[in-house]
């Protein structure tokens, strides 16, 4: 009994120990916010209570808040994802892109077909899209050295791009009185429900956050992804192909970042719109930091960042704020989880070996 009362305290510490940063990183971004939200002339306690009402006042509000956090989740896992390996995936955007206009796709292409069959297949579809598309660097990076920062900024753009001609091309709905650039709507048997206020979009993301986390610390490749990401030249002198390694990791990157935009285009809109997906996946980034780039962490910080989202409109017109205010929390918010070293002082909390998030494994490196 001792033993085990031993490993649930030391249990407790250790989340306690993760959560503290981001916490304290959080506290630090609302006390600056309410100083720029006073020095704009509005009331931060009046703004804030707006934005907690916003996002969780009444079962409409959170169940907004739960569709703004679902593709948040899938988004930050791909980047946490990617972390493990060393690899920083600032591609989870175009990935997502693609997930989410492959999903449309199916959604209003394929006709009956049953719900059973088609919200899988549809989900499946964007999933490897996603997935196919996070293959691309992590090829270049295994056996050319192309970093993948740089490799995964420029296939963004390219994403963004054909995207944008599908949705205004063969793609484009061509309805009666339609005049933007959008597929047409999806089918009703490819629609992802909700149950009451909570999106299914949304549990299906916590479960692929907890087999994240089983395939991370649980299974002989999470090891090996997980041993390439601290020290790719120790992981190739264990034996491990650190090349396939990198390919493998950027795929399941993609996959997650995939099936969230495709849960975007099933659960939520209903369809394939450009603008609609903007910075999705850039806020997966946000989002995997303020985790501290660990699966179950993601969750938390993509409802904190769902809420913000969700209760912005609310805070703006009941206490005149800007809905820039938002994004400058936000802002804030990263510095201080990505600039930890201000925090640790502040609380006198010294950094561990394992605390350390490695971004990536450097240029040219396999």
């Amino acid at each position: 009994m001792t033993e085990q009362k031993d490993q649930q305290l030391a249990f407790l510490k250790a989340i306690l120990r993760a959560s503290a940063i981001p916490v304290v990183a959080v506290l630090l971004a609302a006390i600056i916010g309410a100083v720029i939200l006073w020095g704009s002339g509005a009331s931060p306690l009046e703004a804030y209570a707006a934005l907690l009402k916003g996002a969780f006042g009444s079962p409409q509000a959170l169940q907004r808040t739960l569709e703004k956090a679902t593709p948040l989740v899938f988004s930050g896992l791909a980047v946490a994802f990617a972390f493990k390996a060393g690899l920083f995936n600032i591609g989870a955007q175009g990935q997502l892109l693609l997930g989410a206009i492959m999903a449309a796709y199916v959604g209003f292409s394929f006709t009956g077909l049953p719900a059973y069959l088609h919200v899988p297949l549809a989900l499946l579809v964007g999933a490897v899209a996603g997935a196919l598309y996070g293959a691309i660097p992590g090829a270049l990076k295994a056996y050319t050295g192309a970093h993948e920062v740089i490799t995964t900024i420029m296939l963004n753009y390219v994403a963004i791009n054909l995207t944008d001609y599908l949705a205004d091309g063969p793609w484009k709905d061509t309805s009666v009185g339609n005049v933007v650039a959008r597929t047409p709507a999806i089918q009703d048997t490819a629609r992802i429900p909700a149950l009451g206020p909570v999106p299914l979009g949304f549990v299906l993301a916590v479960i692929m956050a907890a087999l994240a986390w089983w395939v991370l610390w649980k299974t002989t490749l999470g090891y090996e992804i997980r041993t390439v990401g601290l020290n790719p030249n120790a992981a190739r002198y264990a034996g491990i192909k650190v090349a396939r390694m990198v390919i493998l990791t950027m795929v399941l990157s993609g996959f997650l970042a995939g099936m969230g935009g495709a849960v975007e285009s099933l659960g939520i809109v209903g369809r394939y719109q450009p603008g609609f997906n903007v910075a999705l996946g850039f806020d997966g980034i946000t989002i995997a930091l303020l985790g501290k780039t660990h699966p179950f962490g993601v969750i938390p910080a993509a409802i904190l960042v769902g809420a913000m989202r969700a209760g912005s409109s609310q805070m703006q017109f009941s206490a005149n704020v800007a809905a820039e205010i938002i994004d400058v929390i936000l802002a804030v918010i990263l510095f201080f989880v990505t600039a930890d070293m201000i925090v640790r002082k502040l609380i006198r909390m010294r950094q561990t070996e394992e605390e350390k998030v490695v971004l990536s494994s450097g240029w040219g490196q396999q």
